[in-house]
């Protein structure tokens, strides 16, 4: 324990430290609808987590997107796993293409597509690629956000 933390747990003042360590993890066929339904399901995990989740619905669209149109394999599903340790989030998606590893590209002005790697970029703090079990790779992501305030006591108050 440092010094900060010590004092905090000694003398029980200042904001307490969640340690907790939560996850989420769902296998999803490597579809569109797959990659719509994993947006869906860790948004509505994070809030009911108490976690900000618009930036990371971002990113986790694009990196199941991404797994589901150049990670596919027929017959082979993509599993999205959510991570919370303290107050860092982190997002994997895993697919069964680890022969095709994702790098940005600088797309041309006029397609309609090949911004998603840019976009998770721009929004996580840190992002990479792990390579699993051949054929397996991990596409993982870690955006920033601000951990909830803890909601206001209303012990002392005065007037209504």
């Amino acid at each position: 324990m440092n010094q900060q933390t010590q004092g905090i747990a000694e003398h029980g003042s200042g904001p307490e430290l969640d340690l907790s360590v939560r996850n989420f993890t769902m296998l999803l066929s490597s579809t569109p609808r797959g990659a719509r339904l994993a947006r869906l399901l860790a948004v509505d995990t994070l809030r009911s987590w108490g976690l900000p989740h618009e930036r990371a619905s971002h990113v986790i669209a694009e990196l199941a997107a991404n797994a589901a149109t150049h990670g596919r394999l027929p017959g082979r599903s993509f599993r999205l796993t959510l991570y919370v340790v303290g107050v860092t989030l982190r997002i994997e998606v895993t697919d069964t293409r680890g022969d095709r590893m994702p790098a940005p590209q600088v797309p041309d002005v006029a397609a309609e597509s090949g911004r998603g790697l840019l976009l998770v970029d721009a929004l996580a703090d840190r992002w990479g690629v792990t390579e699993g079990r051949f054929p397996r790779k991990t596409v993982w992501a870690e955006p920033s956000f601000t951990p909830p305030e803890p909601a206001p006591s209303c012990s002392g108050a005065v007037g209504g």
